[in-house]
């Protein structure tokens, strides 16, 4: 079990590790329409207090890393952080966003709860220094391409800053080309550097670039490899969610329909419970 390490308080009245109720980070890949952003947030936010989660809403302003240069990246930071600033407010969510430069940390930061250091970048020292400066919650996902010990040296960088609010996000290590595989041993392993484990089982589930210009997924693999995850012991689940995964624009192949989150949850909430 991995649920024992210490826990922190994310924003008030939300706290993660340390026996804690189970986080929910949740929302669709980037930012599209703020209408659809707050049809996800209100309904997310229902369930979750309903069955008992902590919930954080999550969504990006930029895309940076897509597979194509010509694919929606999202509004940009200010509009983004605009519609981040409203679904805040609105639901008295905590928000969750990445950040892809040291420059835009304390800028996310004045609007945003926890700041995302995406895979692709958990190894850049000036970023992930920028972030833990800003004293918000930081979340590094585990690159795909490291192994779960080796997040010990993107832990340190943040922790020298002073702050010590890190997460740590399981999204799988590639198997070969275009396809990703989740070692269980890993949550463990990231446990035992002290910091909450997050299991994102939608990225998990990703093919990257396997649709040629863009990454494919399989999201029938979702709920197996979440409930997986939650039976170790982690302290939260990431999910990308969409009201319509074949219309969306970024990660659509490996999101969760919005309709079908709450039977997921449900069935989670049951196996979290045993362990607790």
């Amino acid at each position: 079990m991995v649920n024992n390490v210490s826990g922190f308080e994310i924003s008030a009245g939300i706290k993660v590790g340390g026996g804690q109720p189970l986080l929910l980070i949740a929302g669709p890949c980037v930012i599209e329409k703020e209408s659809v952003c707050r049809q996800i947030a209100g309904q997310l936010k229902s369930i979750c207090g309903e069955l008992g989660f902590h919930y954080i809403f999550k969504a990006s302003y930029d895309k940076a890393n897509r597979t194509s240069g010509k694919s929606f990246r999202g509004p940009g930071i200010e509009e983004g952080l605009r519609i981040l600033a409203a679904i805040r407010a609105e639901f008295q969510v905590p928000i969750l966003t990445d950040i892809h430069a040291p420059e835009q940390a304390a800028t996310a930061a004045r609007v945003v709860d926890i700041l995302q250091i995406p895979a692709f970048l958990c190894r850049q020292t000036d970023l992930l220094t920028a972030a833990g400066q800003t004293g918000k919650c930081v979340n590094i996902k585990k690159g795909q391409f490291l192994a779960p010990e080796d997040m010990a040296m993107a832990v340190e960088k943040v922790y020298a800053t002073g702050n010590r609010r890190v997460l740590l996000t399981e999204r799988g290590t590639m198997f070969g080309y275009h396809n990703l595989v989740v070692d269980m041993r890993s949550l463990v392993t990231m446990a035992e550097l002290g910091c909450p484990v997050i299991f994102d089982a939608t990225h998990a589930v990703q093919t990257p670039s396997g649709q040629g210009q863009s990454s494919g997924g399989r999201r029938e693999f979702v709920f197996p490899l979440a409930r997986a995850a939650v039976a170790v012991g982690v302290s939260g689940l990431f999910l990308e969610v969409h009201p319509e995964p074949e219309k969306a624009l970024s990660d659509g192949p490996n999101s969760l329909p919005l309709k079908d989150v709450k039977a997921v949850l449900e069935k989670i909430r049951d196996i979290h419970e045993l362990g607790r």
